[in-house]
């Protein structure tokens, strides 16, 4: 048994934290019985927590599989990048002197990414990450808007791993120093473009194909092979098929 959480609550966040780390993968079955187990409490706070979880959008419910770990469609992954846009860029274009304080906040905060990077911890830099964007809205003086993000973010995180993103961790956390630059510089304006740009490259970096042509994987796995890959021993053309039969009728 890990460490029993208080309340419901608690049990949230530690799923939340988990997704954010990327432990707990999108699809991963959150049975009731199970966690009930791990965390030493009823099922009931269990299912409440789920319950909590389910209405934020970051597990999902069904009669077949039971409660398990969103996983976001194509037109999912769209919709949270599109509202982490409006979210965060709306946040900054509302801030006006960032003061002292939130500076050493959020440039603490990517000390901290930048050693989870040196040092491999991947659960670490992952959670980081993301966290910073739910740290500058705290750091901006937005709790409500921190909450909308932590969410927004898990199910960017989802995304980013059901669809394998290619975004470089040490990119990311260059951006984030470069927006901090500018927050410190009074460039709010400036922040935002940056901010808007990162978002941008995040969501450019992951794998998803067009909605347009759902068969493109099973499309490219059943191409045909180049003929320059098939050795020449294993060619036969329909000339010399036809003498092989000929023969062998002789």
């Amino acid at each position: 048994m890990i460490t029993p959480p208080s309340t419901a609550a608690d049990i949230v966040d530690r799923v939340v934290h988990a997704i954010l780390a990327g432990r707990l993968k999108p699809g991963t079955r959150l049975g009731e019985a199970q966690l009930a187990e791990l965390f030493g409490v009823s099922r009931t706070r269990v299912r409440e927590a789920l319950m909590r979880l389910e209405a934020r959008g970051i597990v999902q419910v069904s009669a077949r599989r039971g409660w398990f770990v969103f996983e976001p469609s194509l037109e999912d992954a769209r919709d949270a990048f599109a509202a982490r846009r409006a979210v965060e860029i709306g946040l900054l274009h509302c801030s006006r002197n960032v003061n002292a304080t939130a500076l050493a906040e959020l440039k603490a905060h990517i000390r901290r990414e930048q050693a989870a990077i040196d040092s491999g911890d991947v659960g670490a830099r992952s959670f980081l990450l993301g966290d910073f964007h739910v740290c500058m809205a705290e750091a901006l003086g937005n709790r409500a808007l921190a909450d909308i993000l932590r969410d927004l973010t898990a199910r960017t995180v989802l995304t980013a791993m059901l669809y394998q993103s290619q975004h470089d961790a040490a990119e990311s956390c260059g951006d984030h120093a470069h927006i901090v630059d500018a927050l410190e510089a009074g460039d709010i304006a400036g922040a935002a473009r940056l901010m808007e740009a990162h978002i941008g490259d995040v969501e450019a970096a992951l794998g998803v194909r067009s909605a347009d042509d759902p068969l493109s994987s099973l499309r490219e796995a059943l191409a045909p092979l180049p003929v320059t890959t098939v050795a020449p021993s294993a060619r036969v053309t329909s000339r010399t098929a036809a003498k092989l039969v000929k023969s062998s009728n002789h």
